[in-house]
């Protein structure tokens, strides 16, 4: 009932036939389902131009009002909530990183088509760096980029760093390479052992990599959480890429109201 409150008192009516409580419906559909303005017209009696003035209108509002859900927290916030399986190998952990990618459709523009363009992927994407506390939360979500930027070019100009304190651990995957970055503020990178040149990886190496990803895991299931709201799978049109950075902070604003993905055991 508080989101409700929030959201409907900060936002107006845009069409006449609808209450306030069926403009949100009809923006929740939209997330959760992915469906098509068409689709939204039909299901609500509407025009379809009419949907496009109230995804227009109401998710940078959304956006807004449920970007403070999204919180960097403390250190000691961090260790008073820290899961059991972290403490022993990651006691320093403030944070575990990754990127996800949004499909998006192909666009006429050259130099757009090219700057979205995903290998990974083979298609157009949109690209976004999340980070998640130990215990489950998302605490950090950059703006988008287009399919070609590196991890590290993501997490290099997105403002991640500014986060971070001396003595802070980050958790990522072999891809983030931003170990001398980080040692610049203080802070450490864990990753699994590289391979690559090596004939075996020493017993302890072995050890750790399974260590970090065994916890390394928990943020890929937060982002499939997240990745529950369809929008978030769907193709997002070029008409709707502009109001994306709004989607994608709504839908994680929305999981940190979720239960943690993460158990808590003392």
């Amino acid at each position: 009932m508080w989101l409700v409150g929030v959201i409907i008192t900060s936002t107006k009516v845009i069409v006449k036939t609808l209450s306030v409580e069926d403009h949100l419906l009809l923006i929740m559909i939209k997330l959760r389902l992915g469906c098509s303005n068409r689709d939204l017209a039909y299901r609500f009696n509407i025009p379809q131009s009419k949907v496009s003035k109230i995804i227009r209108h109401w998710v940078p509002v959304m956006s807004e009002k449920l970007k403070d859900l999204i919180v960097w927290p403390s250190r000691e916030a961090v260790r008073a909530n820290m899961p059991r399986e972290f403490r022993h190998k990651f006691s320093h952990c403030h944070c575990i990183i990754d990127c996800t990618e949004i499909f998006i459709e192909r666009t006429y523009n050259l130099q757009a088509r090219a700057e979205t363009w995903s290998n990974y992927k083979s298609t157009n994407t949109i690209k976004y760096l999340v980070a998640i506390s130990p215990a489950g939360a998302i605490t950090f979500v950059s703006r988008g980029w287009g399919g070609r930027a590196s991890d590290k070019e993501i997490t290099n100009n997105s403002g991640f760093f500014n986060k971070l304190e001396f003595g802070d651990e980050v958790l990522a995957d072999r891809g983030f390479l931003i170990r001398e970055e980080l040692a610049v503020i203080g802070a450490t990178l864990k990753i699994p052992s590289f391979t690559r040149g090596k004939s075996q990886l020493s017993a302890h190496e072995v050890d750790t990599s399974r260590q970090i990803s065994r916890v390394r895991i928990h943020v890929e299931r937060v982002i499939g959480r997240w990745k529950n709201f369809k929008i978030l799978t769907s193709v997002i049109p070029i008409s709707q890429v502009d109001l994306l950075d709004d989607f994608v902070t709504i839908c994680a604003a929305l999981v940190n109201l979720c239960p943690s993905v993460v158990k808590r055991k003392r």
